[in-house]
């Protein structure tokens, strides 16, 4: 119990200072990127389709990134609140792992990094004695991407976090070639609600390497062939880690519900390229098996989150439709988040429903919302999958990842 007991660390006022600076910042970075698209009505303007399908989503990768460590930050939060040792179950060397604040304090300041970028892409393109160096307002994005990677290399910035999320990172690559633990799988099904970031990689790639930011176009790129096969493959490669993932420990420990976890992986691949493909190609037959594909792979993965990942809806429980052990006090949190978790997952009816046709709503504008809308998604289902594991934890004596065998009380007791 020691073990499992979080052990808590000395916070440093510095942290608390720089999260307060860096959101306040943010604030006003906000507040005047506003002020500067009303005070010159550039919705309106001849440039806005322009503008959406090049530079809004270079920008919106670096927003996916941001949402998703703050929701790792209230992930956190509320895990230290409650008491689930998220340290020893990640298996993060003791004392090194990053608290809410750690947290907040580098999602805070990436965002103002990137409304920073924002607002000067703006102002370049705004003020008439810059307009003529338009090759340099499109590299803004790029040379944040470029700065981010440069100090992956130095020892500053909760380097041995970065080195730890790297290692699985390689796993997750490898697979089924390392022995799949739960960083590893945990990892993946993040990079599975970060889909439309890969593509927006895959979008970098292209619009920078065919040259195509020095005339703010990407119509090389959305009338490639191979850019939208790659488009689809990208959408199924971290489903099919989780599948290989799967298929490794089914290997190992013969346990029948990997089987059917990889199955489930293998729905949601069928999918997400079915729904890929009717998008690229309108038509009744494809939006027929789109519908379908995605309705059985939601079915599945939503039974799966709820009673095998969460562990909830047992009709025999101390907690009717719930479990016997909880941790949150009020009940009736589970429930609303089992419901969210439906509403949620059913984000992917605006593909087959044609809702990205909508005249008040550009359509990258719109696929950005539903994207953030599976990322909100996974922060919740991220605290009550580490919740179960904590209580299956604590439920059966897991203190330590090895157990020394043999181990037998029967030969203390003869020596006594």
């Amino acid at each position: 119990m020691n073990t499992l007991r979080p052990k808590s660390k000395r916070e440093k006022h510095r942290v608390t200072f720089f999260v307060g600076c860096f959101f306040g910042c943010s604030l006003a970075l906000i507040a005047a990127i506003i002020t500067s698209i009303h005070a010159r009505d550039l919705l309106k303007g001849e440039g806005q389709t322009k503008y959406m399908n090049t530079i809004f989503p270079l920008y919106t990768l670096f927003g996916f990134l941001v949402l998703h460590m703050l929701m790792y930050a209230g992930n956190v939060y509320f895990w230290t609140r409650y008491r689930v040792n998220y340290s020893f179950i990640f298996g993060f060397k003791q004392g090194t792992e990053l608290g809410f604040k750690q947290v907040l304090l580098l999602s805070f300041g990436l965002s103002l990094l990137i409304l920073a970028a924002v607002l000067a892409n703006l102002e370049m393109e705004m003020d008439p004695e810059t307009q003529s160096y338009k090759t340099l307002t499109e590299l803004l994005p790029l040379g944040l991407v470029v700065v981010l990677i440069a100090i992956c290399p130095f020892n500053i910035l909760y380097r041995t976090n970065r080195f730890f999320f790297l290692v699985c990172l390689w796993h997750c690559i490898c697979a089924p070639l390392y022995l799949v633990t739960l960083p590893d799988f945990f990892l993946a099904d993040q990079f599975t609600s970060q889909v439309q970031l890969l593509r927006n990689v895959e979008f970098y790639a292209c619009y920078y390497g065919w040259g195509d930011f020095k005339k703010r176009d990407a119509t090389t790129c959305n009338d490639s062939n191979v850019y939208k096969v790659l488009s689809i493959v990208i959408a199924a490669v971290p489903y099919w880690i989780r599948v290989l993932q799967c298929i490794r420990r089914f290997c190992e420990g013969r346990d029948s519900t990997q089987a059917m976890n990889g199955l489930k992986y293998l729905s949601t691949i069928a999918a997400v390229v079915s729904r890929a493909i009717y998008t690229q190609n309108r038509g009744t037959t494809l939006r027929v098996i789109a519908a379908s594909t995605s309705g059985v792979a939601t079915i599945f993965s939503t039974y799966w989150d709820i009673v095998m990942d969460w562990g909830l809806l047992c009709r025999n429980s101390e907690n009717p439709w719930l479990r016997d052990k909880l941790i949150l006090p009020n009940r009736s949190i589970y429930f609303i988040a089992m419901v969210l978790n439906v509403i949620l997952r059913l984000a992917w009816m605006q593909t087959v429903l044609d809702f990205h046709e909508t005249p008040f709503l550009h359509r990258n504008a719109l696929i950005a919302i539903v994207a953030s809308l599976e990322i909100i998604r996974r922060g919740i289902w991220n605290f009550f999958r580490l919740e179960n594991e904590h209580l299956n934890n604590v439920g059966k004596f897991r203190a330590v990842k090895t157990v020394p065998l043999p181990f037998s009380y029967e030969d203390e007791y003869k020596n006594l």
